[in-house]
């Protein structure tokens, strides 16, 4: 049996991209693998970027709330809050004891804002040894990644390699799982779905303001009489990932025949998205006016998880002289 292990951040509402091309699939995934499954939310990674402690906890909620909305079976997976186990902070200092100074300013979350460093912090310098942490304490053997993230697998397989080369086998050298048929999701403005690019939808909106990020999708400027290219529309080609055959193929005529106008469509969009994810806003709405039970159910994941960590951390102790 193998323990597979996914971190997630809390940088705000999981967006349609993350639902479509990271949640669901991760879910189907630790719902029904015979292996071990770790599954926690990488608050302590978010606070690099966000200062503000109400929006970080509104965050780490929504999170949480997103992926039981959508059916993370919790019975099964060891779903917990990175920060509720304390232990990853001194293996992340440990590990930072192990690898080189120089080797970090090779990491992509540092390369990309070495041409402004006053906008880096230390824990953004460190975060590739946080995220080792993340990993190697809890004896990982599987992580599934983006091509993007596959560096920092490289760099935990590296510390891993270096602290049992030095003090014997102690860490467990975890192996990537690069999804291949992760799908790239297009934002309201045709570019990669991001926050940070202010392009997203969030399927958890209240009606009025889902309406509101709908209409935001850029289109041509075609009349409504106008036959319109399906093909090349970002507004089709978002509503096909969601759609089944007959709705695409009725979308497709609406297109081509003309007397149809984007208004309709993006009104269809908002419709598609209200129906075919109505138990996925209602149960969302439910935990997120219910945050004891996300407590209680991440608490008892972090208890799960600190039995391993303590197994873990020991071992560690150990071979540093601690023990």
């Amino acid at each position: 049996m193998s323990r597979i292990l996914t971190g997630i951040q809390s940088t705000g509402t999981p967006h349609l991209g993350n639902i479509l091309g990271a949640i669901i699939p991760a879910i189907k995934m630790a719902n029904g693998s015979q292996n071990e499954s770790y599954l926690f939310i990488a608050d302590m990674h978010s606070i690099t970027q966000i200062k503000d402690p109400k929006e970080l906890k509104f965050n780490t909620y929504s999170t949480a709330a997103c992926w039981l909305a959508f059916g993370l079976d919790y019975s099964k997976t060891v779903f917990y809050r990175q920060s509720d186990v304390p232990q990853v902070t001194e293996l992340s200092w440990y590990l930072n004891c192990y690898f080189p100074y120089q080797r970090l300013t090779l990491a992509h979350s540092f390369k990309d804002k070495a041409d402004s460093l006053e906008d880096v912090n230390a824990g953004l310098f460190t975060y590739p040894m946080l995220m080792a942490a993340d990993i190697l304490l809890y004896d990982a053997d599987i992580v599934p990644v983006g091509k993007d993230q596959l560096q920092h697998i490289e760099i935990t397989r590296n510390v891993a390699g270096r602290f049992n080369n030095l003090n014997g086998n102690t860490l467990i050298i975890p192996e990537s799982k690069i999804n291949e048929s992760t799908m790239l999701i297009n934002g309201t403005d045709g570019n990669k779905m991001s926050k940070s690019k202010n392009n997203v939808i969030n399927i958890f909106l209240e009606e009025t303001l889902l309406k509101k990020q709908i209409s935001g999708i850029k289109t041509d400027s075609l009349p409504l009489e106008a036959s319109k290219d399906w093909k090349n529309c970002n507004l089709f080609n978002m509503y096909k990932l969601l759609a089944d055959e007959n709705q695409i193929e009725i979308m497709k005529k609406n297109y081509e025949q003309g007397g149809y106008g984007y208004g309709h469509a993006k009104n269809d969009m908002l419709n598609l998205i209200l129906t075919r994810y109505s138990v996925e806003r209602e149960k969302y709405t439910y935990y997120m006016n219910n945050l004891d039970e996300i407590d209680s159910i991440l608490k008892n994941g972090a208890e799960l998880a600190s039995k391993t960590a303590n197994t873990v951390l020991n071992r560690v102790r150990l071979k540093v002289g601690f023990n």
